[in-house]
């Protein structure tokens, strides 16, 4: 809901600023708000500020934990993502242990976490993203956009079934509108996809450094093929349904590329890794890195900076900024050099120590417990404040610019485009989709490019069974390789959460964990100003944003605020983790009566 918090004097000049807030965000999980200045007169965002009210400290109560249970524990970090944190633990304990995974254990974790991108982008698209364009919030905001689309014919109805923009619209309602309900029936299947190969959704329970428990067998896969093909018939209709509305938006609102539009500054530390080149080697890390089949990479202003996984990982930084906490200058440094010998920076995650101090929210000083992770361009010297898009545009644009990857006839990268090929189903034809690098980072392209990553992830799943099915008729079985873990280490495991960046940083002293640092999508895209007072992308994105909704200030609904928010999947339970201060003890008393008193 918007609350409006003040107007400035009539008298005053111009600009006339409206002070908005809407907190908490719905439809999301967690905290977030965002609380803006607006000009209705010019029908722009003047200003905005990004704030999450909880802290949790996962580094903190990691320290001190058995090593092997890093990934267990760090699931629990979101409900919605655990598994990707559980794999991208399970990444950092393989370097730290020094292990290798069987192949058939990898092609495994990719099929689950293939199956978490097609389950959380499914139900994030249709059933809460989804609803920002459906008819009945169209009425509500835009009354003249719902009226144009009551006569604007879909142009690809013979893919999708639905003759007008206006029947689409209607099909996203929620709970009544077809599409809507036919999504969540799709996201049923998706889940059983992922508990066939972790486990149990959304904490893995058959994932462990070294590889997986799952049984592996032919009927294992066939029945993961089965529900997978499903999906892919179903994205024959859904890609050309969302090409139809999203461009639907730029025809009848002129200029609306400029809602939630930002500096393309893009971050994608890769996803899915290829157990033919994969040793979770560091020293080998920039080769493995460059074979996953979603590429790691940063791109700034358009342009692939890098590839490297050491040079992203060397480029990270955690400010605080307008943060709730204290700094660790003077801390101990766990990490003076990686294994290839490169200095490591005190504001590296490996030499983070968090020092939390809760305080009065003020935007001219400190206002959210999220820190502001930055990455140094060593070209220029700059603090870049990359976000991820919400993951899949990154990850598509990095994948695309890069044109290495090429997985057997189901996916091309062109250099300015990615082709995914979708086989023949049921009852659909083969189809090839082209996902082109777009015009801008705004947040028609991101909701757009979360389809077109919905298909690549089918695409990447088909691939995947390909090379498990081999394994098994080769006879190579085995899932899981024997471990110790040694007495000190350091690990990094870079991977792709669904909204993104997802990278975890461990040393091990003593055979315990001294330091453990997650970094997930939400802290990267909803962190608030850093010390050179440069706004996080959440902010970013609103800010200069154009007002195109119909209601004036008195009936607000803020309709492209949200849309510019929410098109980077926000989950604010990854951007901020519980704090209970020095720590009070509470004694509970049991009378004879059985009340209680404290």
């Amino acid at each position: 809901m918007a609350t409006q918090v003040g107007r400035q004097d009539a008298a005053k000049p111009s600009p006339q600023l409206v002070e908005m807030s809407w907190d908490p965000i719905t439809r999301i999980v967690g905290s977030l708000g965002i609380y803006t200045k607006i000009d209705f007169q010019q029908r722009e965002v003047v200003e905005c500020h990004s704030t999450s009210s909880i802290f949790r400290g996962y580094s903190l109560f990691m320290q001190g934990k058995d090593p092997r249970d890093a990934h267990f524990i760090t699931s629990r970090i979101c409900g919605i993502c655990g598994d990707n944190h559980a794999t991208c633990s399970v990444y950092a304990q393989n370097m730290a242990f020094g292990i290798k995974p069987p192949s058939l254990g990898e092609w495994i974790l990719n099929l689950g976490e293939a199956a978490e991108y097609m389950f959380d982008h499914n139900i994030y698209q249709e059933n809460l993203v989804g609803v920002d364009f459906c008819e009945q919030m169209v009425r509500e905001t835009n009354p003249g956009v719902l009226e144009l689309a009551e006569k604007t014919e879909a142009p690809h109805a013979e893919l999708h079934g639905y003759r007008k923009i206006a029947d689409i619209m209607r099909a996203l309602n929620p709970f009544t509108g077809d599409f809507y309900r036919e999504a969540l029936q799709m996201s049923r299947l998706t889940r059983e996809k992922f508990c066939l190969m972790e486990g149990r959704h959304v904490h893995p329970s058959t994932l462990y450094p070294g590889g997986v428990g799952t049984v592996a067998t032919v009927q294992l896969f066939t029945d993961y093929l089965v529900r997978l093909m499903k999906y892919v018939e179903f994205m024959k209709k859904v890609v050309p349904l969302h090409d139809d509305l999203f461009n639907f938006f730029y025809q009848a609102l002129p200029g609306y590329e400029k809602v939630g539009q930002r500096r393309v500054l893009l971050g994608c530390w890769g996803s899915f890794q290829d157990p033919d080149v994969c040793d979770y080697d560091y020293r080998t890390m920039d080769e493995w890195g460059r074979a996953m089949f979603v590429t790691p990479g940063v791109v700034v202003d358009g342009r692939l900076v890098t590839t490297s996984l050491v040079d992203i990982n060397l480029g990270i930084r955690i400010l605080l900024g307008h943060s709730y906490y204290d700094d660790w200058d003077n801390q101990r440094t766990f990490v003076d050099r990686d294994p290839l010998g490169n200095p490591i920076d005190q504001r590296h995650p490996w030499n983070q120590t968090t020092v939390p101090k809760p305080q009065k929210r003020d935007f001219n000083g400190n206002y959210s417990w999220v820190m502001s992770p930055r990455w140094y361009d060593k070209r220029t010297g700059d603090y870049l404040p990359l976000d991820t898009g919400g993951g899949p545009i990154a990850r598509l644009w990095t994948t695309a610019l890069a044109g290495m990857v090429d997985l057997g006839g189901y996916i091309k990268a062109t250099g300015n485009s990615v082709k995914i090929r979708l086989p023949k189903t049921a009852m659909k034809p083969e189809m090839e989709l082209e996902w082109k690098i777009p015009p801008w980072s705004n947040a028609i392209e991101r909701d757009r490019a979360r389809t077109y990553f919905q298909a690549y992830a089918a695409a990447v799943a088909l691939h995947c069974v390909d090379k498990a099915l081999e394994e098994i008729r080769a006879g190579h079985t085995k899932t899981w390789t024997d471990f110790e873990v040694p007495k000190n280490a350091i690990g990094c495991g870079f991977h792709e959460a669904v909204r993104g960046v997802l990278s975890h940083h461990m040393v091990i002293e003593n055979g315990k964990i001294a330091n453990y640092h997650p970094y997930p999508p939400t802290p990267w895209n909803a962190n608030p100003r850093d010390i050179y007072g440069t706004p996080g992308p959440y902010e970013d994105a609103v800010q200069g944003t154009p007002i195109f909704e119909e209601n004036g200030p008195s009936n607000f609904k803020g309709i492209d605020i949200m849309r510019a928010v929410r098109s980077f999947d926000p989950c604010l339970p990854c951007g901020v983790h519980m704090y209970l201060g020095e720590g009070k003890e509470l004694q509970v008393v049991h009378s004879p009566t059985f009340g209680v008193t404290p």
